[in-house]
């Protein structure tokens, strides 16, 4: 495992050298930007799943997200607090990613680090669908749809943890497109690899 300052910049030589071996480039956005605006209808799903997570343990009212049901207006307090739950809770969903990757400790070609969108976690290892959809899928699933179950059920629900969840559900907009772009693609037993910020698959021959 490495820190880098940026995703790894993809590689033309890498390109040709997977293409010649079979691996097939995914459809998917070209660049951060197009993928964060694609994703924008994701926002909606994430946030909603994470909702209806937490209405089973916690009487949701939108007053509690700081919207006036009236005026439709939003207000929120930041203060130092927040600020320390909400980079918690960043460093937490990268965490879920990286730790779900096959020999992540051991790694050379998986990177984690801070750019002005957030964090990340890349991997250029070669991963099999199951294992891939894991590692996309681990924050949202384990903290805004399992995690508000846990919390439900010990009896622990503050107000500013089940924002947190709410807004981890709204934050993984790209992972879910994510999904649905692997879903839709990838044959099942076939494995991806990525050059830089873009993504291949392959499908294994059977033993």
């Amino acid at each position: 495992m490495r820190y880098a300052k940026k995703v790894p910049e993809w590689r033309p030589d890498i390109h040709e050298s997977l293409v010649e071996q079979g691996w097939i480039p995914l459809k998917e956005p070209k660049s951060l930007k197009m993928a964060i605006l694609y994703s924008v209808p994701f926002m909606i799903v994430g946030g909603g799943g994470a909702v209806l997570s937490l209405s089973i343990s916690w009487d949701v009212t939108i007053e509690q997200f700081g919207i006036d049901p009236e005026t439709g207006a939003i207000s929120f307090t930041i203060n130092l607090l927040s600020i320390i739950g909400f980079l918690f809770i960043l460093l937490l969903h990268e965490l879920l990613h990286l730790i779900f990757i096959p020999r992540f400790i051991t790694s050379t070609s998986t990177y984690i680090g801070l750019a002005f969108y957030g964090g990340f976690v890349t991997t250029e290892e070669e991963i099999s669908k199951g294992r891939y959809i894991l590692i996309t899928l681990a924050p949202y699933l384990l903290l805004s749809i399992i995690g508000p179950v846990v919390l439900g059920i010990v009896g622990w629900m503050p107000a500013m943890i089940g924002a947190f969840i709410f807004l981890n559900g709204m934050a993984s907009s790209v992972d879910l497109l994510n999904f649905l772009l692997i879903s839709t693609q990838v044959p099942n037993g076939a494995h991806l690899k990525s050059n830089g910020s873009f993504t291949y698959w392959k499908q294994k021959a059977e033993a």
